[in-house]
C-alpha cells in the first residue's frame, strides 16, 4: 500500500469518526492532580495550568459566569422524598439531595472515598465544614469511539479532548435529628474558539447540570448501601421547575427575593453558593447566615474593559469577608449581603455577588 492510499484511508477514517455518536450516558472521569482552587465566586484566580486535565489558559470572572449561565425552567415544585433503608433522596425544584440517618462523622470517609473511586482528586477538604471539592476533570466517555481512537488512541490518548471540564463540590450538613443532608453541586467549563480562524481558544463557564448532579447522588446512594435498581427507581422522576429569583431593592439595599419559605430558600442559596464557587468559611442555619470570602475584580487604568474582567496581577486585592443572609417571612425570602461587621452592604461587590446568585437561582 503506497503513501497516497494510506493517507486516503486515514482521511476516510477521520471523516467517519466525525459522524460517530457520543455515548453521553456513560461517565468516565479522569482528574488532574491537586492544583490551585478558584476563589469566590470564580473571579480572577488563575486556573491550574500544570496538569493535563486542568482547565488551561485564562481566568474566570464572575461576569463571565453571569454571561455563561443558562436560564433554568420555571414553575411550581413539591418535595418528593424516596427512602431506601436509612438513605432517602429528596427533590425540591431542580435540586436533589440525600438525607442519611447517620451522623456526619460516620459519612465523611465513605463520601470522600466515593469521589476518589470515580477518578477525581481533591483541591479542598474541610471536615469541620463538611465540604469536599474536586479538581477539574474530563468525562472521557464523551469522546467518540471511532476507528482511529480504537487503534492509535491508546498510544496518543493525550491528543483527544472533549473540550469540557467538570468539578464537583459535596457538602455534608448536619440535620436537627442526627441525620445528615448531602448536597452535590456541579460546575462546568467549555473550550471555545476566540476567532473565526480558530487559531486560539479560551475556557468559559457553562451552565451547571442538575442531571449530572443527580447521577452522582444516585451513585453515592449505591456507595452507601442502596442497590443499583433501587437507586435508579428513586431518581427516575423528572425534575420539576423552581420559582424564579429576582433582584430588588429594600431600604436602599440590593437583595434577591424568592417566593418560598426559609427551608427551601436556605437550601437553594447553599447549593447556589456551591455551584458558583464561593468559599464558604462557616454557616449558621439558626441565624440564616453563610460566611463567605470574595475576591473583588482588579481594576487598572491602563487596562481595557476585558483586561479588567479576565486578567489578574500580583497586586490583586485580598479576599474580602461577607455574610450572605437569608431572612424569611411566610413564603417570601430575602437574600442580602452584609459586610464582616454585620452591616448591610450596597457596594458594587455586593450587587455583583447578588447578581451571580440570582442568575443561578433562576
Amino acid at each position: 500500500m503506497n503513501a497516497t492510499t494510506r493517507l486516503g484511508l486515514l482521511g476516510l477514517a477521520m471523516t467517519l469518526s466525525a459522524c460517530s455518536v457520543l455515548e453521553t450516558d456513560k461517565i468516565d472521569y479522569k482528574s488532574a492532580t491537586k492544583g490551585a482552587t478558584l476563589e469566590v465566586p470564580p473571579d480572577l484566580r488563575q486556573l491550574s495550568r500544570d496538569t493535563r486535565y486542568a482547565v488551561p489558559g485564562g481566568v474566570v470572572s464572575a461576569a463571565a459566569f453571569e454571561a455563561g449561565q443558562a436560564q433554568q425552567p420555571r414553575g411550581s415544585a413539591n418535595a418528593a422524598p424516596k427512602s431506601i433503608g436509612d438513605v432517602r433522596i429528596e427533590r425540591d425544584g431542580n435540586q436533589r439531595w440525600l438525607v442519611v440517618d447517620r451522623p456526619a462523622d460516620q459519612l465523611w470517609d465513605p463520601v470522600r472515598d466515593f469521589w476518589l473511586e470515580n477518578g477525581f482528586v481533591y483541591t479542598l477538604e474541610q471536615p469541620n465544614l463538611g465540604i469536599l471539592e474536586t479538581d477539574w476533570a474530563e468525562n472521557r466517555a464523551k469522546l467518540p469511539q471511532d476507528i482511529i481512537r480504537s487503534t492509535i488512541g491508546k498510544v496518543f490518548d493525550s491528543l483527544y479532548s472533549t473540550g469540557e471540564r467538570d468539578k464537583f463540590r459535596t457538602r455534608l450538613e448536619r440535620g436537627a435529628t442526627g441525620s445528615t443532608e448531602i448536597y452535590v453541586s456541579h460546575r462546568g467549563m467549555v473550550e471555545v474558539y476566540t476567532s473565526s480562524q480558530k487559531d486560539s481558544t479560551v475556557w468559559q463557564p457553562r451552565p451547571s447540570d442538575p442531571e449530572l448532579e443527580t447521577e452522582f447522588l444516585r451513585r453515592l446512594m449505591v456507595k452507601l448501601g442502596v442497590s443499583e435498581e433501587q437507586s435508579k427507581a428513586a431518581t427516575a422522576a423528572p425534575l420539576p421547575a423552581t420559582p424564579a429569583a429576582r433582584m430588588a431593592t429594600v431600604n436602599n439595599v440590593p437583595v434577591v427575593q424568592l417566593d418560598e419559605g426559609f427551608d427551601r430558600a436556605w437550601r437553594r442559596v447553599g447549593v447556589s453558593l456551591d455551584r458558583t464557587g464561593f468559599t464558604v468559611e462557616d454557616r449558621d442555619r439558626s441565624q440564616g447566615v453563610y460566611f463567605v470570602r470574595y475576591v473583588a475584580p482588579a481594576e487598572k487604568k491602563e487596562k481595557g474593559f476585558f483586561g479588567k474582567l479576565f486578567s489578574r496581577s500580583a497586586d490583586t486585592a485580598s479576599p474580602l469577608k461577607y455574610r450572605i443572609v437569608v431572612r424569611s417571612e411566610d413564603n417570601l425570602s430575602t437574600v442580602s449581603v452584609l459586610n464582616a461587621a454585620g452591616t448591610p452592604e450596597s457596594s458594587a461587590d455586593a450587587q455583583r455577588i447578588l447578581r451571580v446568585l440570582a442568575d443561578d437561582l433562576k
